[in-house]
């Protein structure tokens, strides 16, 4: 990565892709698109990176994604777990408890808490050891042009202007990814307009470093009070987050402060030891992008989404829009695709962020009551439904939203029957033929590929050398040349056979895209094959190298 100036008098650049942000979602899909080899230039109005905390939370399959991104290692030594989140009433007992492992399916903690300008710093970190990707910082985008929109792609026109200099200039690109946040130009730019999805709620944030006892589980706890709902939990380790909904009209005081915290914390009259970071006053809004994408134009993000905070997705949702996109559009760009793969991004992650934003107002409305009437009726809803047996269990069991069930590459179509289809695998340690411990994505490797029992179908081998996937086995004393046998604590063989699978053809996201039946082929391949443009035969000398060196192999 190189941070560079504009200067006067530079020529019009051409640039595979130019990302319009370069926040958490800008910079990690860069960073992704970088691991496939395509360069992209990040457009930044900031020179550095936004020094207050914003997203503090994130769940284990967004963790994963950071780990595709390479930054997991350095990640993990800037955050620390989280233990759940409890439901506590407005005398802060306990109502209930949703306890998160520290070890989830996806191999990381269920839930995790950090401070985001920690999280920036070390993507741009990462950024900077990428040749690939060009941040420039200081920049003020003025205009996003598709040229010759249609069904033809034609290139993109950026216009620029350097914030100091008031130097304009533009850039060509092959595709414009739109990570500029709510208030960016691109969606404007596409004729978008959001779906107001009818939560909207004034909240201050409070942000706090201090040395002095706090009470805390280590934990999220969610105040259930319908006159001053909050929420708390301990982002570092001596960095605190509050957050308190304001009634009508109200502004953020930083008087009653020390009243608002002093159930988790006692503030002396002279402050000392309790630092202030941020105090202000945020709207907690749902809505949703009306289209998502105009020929290489693309939102990801705050740009195509807002949600409440109550189920700590803003954030993750970004992550997963540049996870589901950058691995298709790289198959564009470089393997000549079929245009129409793009379409599948807005198809698939369109319905799963919907349903997260919907999660996050029922729980925001079910946790804090909610300003209308009906506000004690949902509270004591809430406590009764909070006594059935065995519920809480079931609700930190939920996962993180629904399988991806529309279109050609999840594996769900009406008739297929299959039920891992638009899941993620399972990423436990598994253990190489040479003996490296390594977390199973880093077998899998950046692209397609494929796990399975031993004894391959001949036409999944096939499917496989189409493209250019390589195969990891699961207990395989002699695998076949090119392929790669693995152990584990028995967690993929059991999640393969809950299905009656003798393999999975997992995407570059980890998403299952077909499922190949005991003794059968993959399902499928005339929807996703045109859209890959993969050869229905493999090429006689096409083998795809053995896995040969993890990239960490630290358990």
């Amino acid at each position: 990565m190189r941070t560079t100036e504009i200067h006067p008098g530079d020529a019009a650049r051409t640039v595979p892709v130019v990302i319009v942000g370069a926040g958490p979602v800008g910079v990690t899909a860069a960073l992704l698109l970088a691991r496939r080899g395509v360069r992209s230039i990040l457009l930044e109005r900031h020179r550095d990176i936004y020094p207050l905390p914003r997203a503090v939370a994130m769940d284990d399959e967004v963790r994963r994604i950071l780990q595709a991104a390479g930054v997991h290692e350095e990640f993990a030594a800037v955050s620390r777990p989280g233990r759940g989140l409890r439901l506590l009433n407005a005398e802060h007992r306990v109502m209930a408890e949703f306890p998160r492992e520290d070890r989830g399916i996806h191999g990381y903690p269920q839930a995790t808490f950090f401070d985001q300008p920690d999280l920036e710093r070390l993507l741009r970190g990462a950024l900077a050891r990428h040749p690939e990707c060009e941040l420039r910082g200081g920049v003020e985008v003025l205009a996003v042009e598709q040229d010759q929109p249609g069904s033809q792609p034609g290139r993109v026109r950026v216009r620029l202007r350097d914030a100091s200099s008031g130097t304009e200039e533009y850039l060509w690109a092959d595709a414009v990814l739109g990570c500029d946040g709510a208030g960016g130009l691109t969606r404007e730019a596409i004729g978008a307009t959001w779906e107001d999805l009818h939560f909207e709620e004034n909240w201050t944030i409070l942000d706090v470093r201090t040395d002095l006892p706090v009470r805390s589980w280590e934990g999220a706890d969610q105040i259930c009070d319908a006159h001053r709902p909050g929420t708390f939990m301990r982002i570092g380790e001596d960095r605190y987050r509050w957050e308190f909904r304001l009634r009508p009209d109200e502004e953020p005081d930083p008087r009653r402060i020390r009243e608002l915290v002093a159930p988790w914390v006692t503030v002396p009259h002279d402050d000392d030891g309790f630092e202030v970071i941020r105090q202000a006053r945020y709207t907690f809004r749902a809505r949703i992008a009306d289209r998502w994408r105009q020929d290489r134009i693309f939102l990801l993000g705050d740009a195509a989404h807002l949600t409440p905070p109550f189920v700590g997705q803003g954030l993750c949702s970004g992550l997963r829009d540049a996870h589901n996109l950058t691995w298709k559009l790289a198959r564009v760009l470089r393997q000549g695709a079929d245009e129409g793969l793009l379409d599948t991004y807005e198809s698939e992650r369109k319905p799963h962020t919907r349903h997260m934003i919907r999660l996050a107002i029922t729980m925001g409305w079910a946790m804090t009551g909610g300003q209308d009437r009906a506000a004690s009726a949902r509270r004591n809803a809430l406590g009764a439904a909070l006594r059935i047996p065995g519920l809480a269990p079931r609700v930190a069991r939920n996962g993180h939203g629904p399988a991806l069930t529309s279109g050609p590459l999840t594996g769900r179509g009406l008739l297929s029957g299959r039920r891992l289809g638009g899941t993620l695998v399972p990423q436990p340690w598994v253990t190489t033929a040479a003996g490296a411990r390594v977390r199973l994505d880093d077998v899998l490797g950046d692209s397609f590929a494929v796990l399975a029992l031993p004894s391959l179908a001949p036409s999944t081998r096939a499917a496989a050398q189409a493209l250019g996937a390589p195969v990891v086995v699961l207990g395989a004393s002699d695998p076949a040349p090119g392929e790669t046998s693995v152990t584990d604590d028995g967690t993929l063989a059991a999640w393969l056979r809950s299905d009656r699978a003798d393999a999975v053809l997992l995407r570059p996201d980890r998403i299952v895209m077909s499922t190949a039946p005991a003794g059968g082929g993959f399902t499928g391949a005339s929807a996703w094959a045109p859209l890959l443009r993969t050869a229905r035969r493999p090429a006689p000398d096409h083998q795809h190298p053995p896995f040969t060196s993890p990239r960490s192999s630290r358990p």
